[in-house]
């Protein structure tokens, strides 16, 4: 077994992980016309919250951990958006995307709480 970095332990950067994989499965069966399109826009937007956790959890402040906390939220809003967007153009089945999205609401969730938590400690610090 290789040994894990220490983000990896993390709940939250877990459900960004598994995000990521459940975007990239629905985006896979676009139109090959939206390969630059949309289909690139809503992968381009999902990698960054699993990514914006993992560099923000290794950050000596907690300010700055909170900094890529919201990097990740946003992130997060932006995928969310494309799914919706995508869904209306007819690529993603109603049900196939509401359980994206209920999956990104939740994230939403931990990742905000995750922000606020890393803000309020910041200030007792």
């Amino acid at each position: 077994m290789r040994k894990q970095f220490p983000f990896e332990k993390l709940e939250v950067w877990q459900d960004a992980r598994r995000l990521v994989g459940a975007v990239y499965e629905q985006t896979s069966s676009f139109p090959k016309a939206e390969l630059y399109g949309i289909t690139s826009q809503i992968n381009r937007a999902a990698v960054p919250v699993a990514n914006n956790l993992a560099e923000g959890s290794v950050r000596a402040s907690l300010k700055d951990q909170a900094h890529f906390s919201n990097q990740a939220y946003g992130s997060l809003m932006e995928t969310a958006s494309d799914i919706i967007i995508a869904t209306d153009l007819g690529f993603i089945p109603q049900e196939k995307a509401d359980a994206v999205l209920d999956a990104a609401f939740d994230l939403s969730v931990r990742i905000n709480n995750l922000r606020e938590s890393q803000l309020r400690r910041s200030q007792v610090s």
